[in-house]
C-alpha cells in the first residue's frame, strides 16, 4: 500500500503543498511544464530550488499576469484582500465564477471534482465564520487566481501520485494576530479555525500565521487520517518551501512510502487503547456497555478482573479503536459506565490480512474466515454456520 505522509510542523499553505508534491514527482522542469499546461487563465508556475536552514527543496512561485505572488505577500499564500490591491483590485470571486474557471481547465474530471470539493470546504467555513449563507460567500480571501492555481495544482499532483492512503501530522498553526480583509484577527483566522475543526492542531513555537485557509482545506480534503507517521518504508521525500525564514525550516515535508505488505488495507496500522477501572457496576451493566461499544464500531472490547483499593474486586474495561475515533469512544464510555476517568495510549500493531472464502460440504456452504501474512495462512469456519448445521442435527 502506497502511503503519503505530510509533515506539517510549520503549518501548510497551497504553494508549500504544491512544491512538496512537485519535489516528490522529480524532474522540476518537466513538472513545471505540466502545471503550466493546465490552462489556468493568466497563471504561470515557476518551480525554483530553495533552501531553508540547510535543507534543499522546491518553492512554487505563482505569477498572475506576470506578477509574482511573492512580491506582495509576506508569508505563505495569504490571500488577503489588502495584499492584492495592486493587481486584484479587491475583486471578490463567487462560487459560480470558481466553478466556471475550474470547469474550463484541461485537467481530468477527478481533479476538477477535488478542486470544487475543496472550495466547498472553504465556502462552508467562510459561511460559518461570517454568519452568511454559502450562496452569498465571495472568496475575497482565497478567490484570487493564485489560490485557484495552488488548489488545482495540488489536486493534479495528488491525482498523478495516486497514494492509497494520505496521513497528515498534527498541524502547527502558529500564534499571534494577522491582518485580513475584515481587520485584525487572532491566529488561526476564523475560516482556518472552522476548517480545522476535528483536526489535531497546536500553536507550536512560531509567531505568525502558519496555516492558511487554502492549506487547511487541502489537508482536510485529502487526509484519510491525522496522526504520527506510520511504520512504512520511505521511497522518496519532498520539501515544499514557504517564503518567510524562521529558526526552523519553513516547509511542508512529504514522504512517500510503502506500508508493510502484511498490514491490512482496511485497518489502520495505529490504534488507540482506552482503559478504565470499574468497581461499582453489575455484570449485566458491564455487558450492556460492552455491547454498545462494539455496536458503535470498536475494534475490540474486553474486560479483565483486577483488585482495587480497599480490597475491592473490580473490572478493567479496555476498548480498542481507530486513533481518530478515540474521543467518540471516550464519550460512550463515560455515558455507559460509572467511571470518572479514562486512560488512553496510541500504539502500533501487527495484523494479518483478512478475507472470506466459502467451503462447500454435504451439509451446505460454510463461510471461512481466512487470515494471511508473515508466511502464515490459516482458515477458520464461521461459528454461526457451524452452529446452524449442528442445530439441524
Amino acid at each position: 500500500m502506497k502511503i503519503l505522509y505530510l509533515e506539517c510542523s510549520m503549518g501548510a499553505a497551497g504553494d508549500m503543498l504544491t512544491a512538496a508534491l512537485a519535489d516528490l514527482m522529480g524532474g522540476r522542469e518537466s513538472c513545471e511544464a505540466e502545471l503550466n499546461a493546465l490552462g489556468i487563465p493568466g497563471v504561470t508556475f515557476d518551480l525554483k530550488a530553495s533552501a531553508k536552514c540547510g535543507i534543499v527543496g522546491v518553492h512554487s512561485d505563482v505569477k498572475v499576469h506576470g506578477v509574482s505572488e511573492g512580491e506582495e505577500h509576506h508569508h505563505h499564500e495569504h490571500h488577503h484582500e489588502h495584499e492584492h490591491e495592486h493587481h486584484h483590485e479587491h475583486h471578490h470571486t463567487s462560487m459560480h465564477e470558481i466553478e466556471h474557471i475550474i470547469g474550463d481547465l484541461s485537467v481530468p474530471a477527478e481533479v476538477k471534482e477535488a478542486a470544487l470539493a475543496i472550495y466547498k470546504i472553504i465556502a462552508d467555513a467562510e459561511s460559518k465564520a461570517h454568519g452568511k449563507p454559502v450562496e452569498e460567500i465571495h472568496f475575497h480571501e482565497v478567490g484570487a487566481m493564485d489560490a485557484v492555481a495552488d488548489i488545482v495544482a495540488v489536486c493534479y499532483l495528488m491525482n498523478k501520485l495516486a497514494p492509497d492512503k494520505v496521513i497528515v501530522s498534527p498541524v502547527h498553526v502558529g500564534y499571534g494576530e494577522v491582518k485580513c480583509a475584515h481587520g485584525i484577527v487572532s491566529v488561526p483566522a476564523p475560516a482556518t479555525a472552522a476548517i480545522l475543526e476535528g483536526v489535531p492542531v497546536s500553536a507550536g513555537h512560531i509567531e505568525g500565521e502558519l496555516c492558511t485557509p487554502t492549506g487547511a482545506a487541502l489537508l482536510k480534503h485529502f487526509a484519510d487520517e491525522f496522526g504520527q507517521m506510520p511504520e512504512m518504508t520511505i521511497t522518496k521525500t519532498g520539501y515544499g518551501m514557504g517564503r518567510k525564514d524562521f529558526e526552523q525550516a519553513n516547509c511542508v515535508r512529504a514522504m512517500l512510502g510503502e506500508a508493510a505488505e502484511s498490514f491490512s488495507d482496511d485497518t489502520p496500522d495505529r490504534i488507540a487503547e482506552l482503559r478504565c477501572n470499574l468497581d461499582d457496576m453489575t455484570g449485566e451493566e458491564i455487558a450492556y456497555a460492552t455491547g454498545v461499544l462494539m455496536d458503535a464500531g470498536a475494534l475490540d472490547v474486553f474486560t479483565t478482573a483486577i483488585g482495587m483499593k480497599k480490597g475491592r474486586p473490580g473490572i478493567m474495561l479496555t476498548v480498542l479503536c481507530r486513533t481518530d475515533e478515540k474521543d467518540k469512544f471516550a464519550k460512550l464510555i463515560f455515558e455507559n459506565t460509572t467511571t470518572i476517568g479514562i486512560r488512553y495510549l496510541e500504539e502500533s500493531r501487527y495484523i494479518m490480512k483478512r478475507s472470506e472464502d466459502t467451503a462447500h460440504s454435504k451439509f451446505g456452504d460454510i463461510r471461512m474466515k481466512v487470515s494471511e501474512g508473515y508466511g502464515v495462512k490459516r482458515a477458520k469456519p464461521e461459528y454461526d454456520d457451524i452452529a446452524g448445521i449442528a442445530d439441524k442435527g
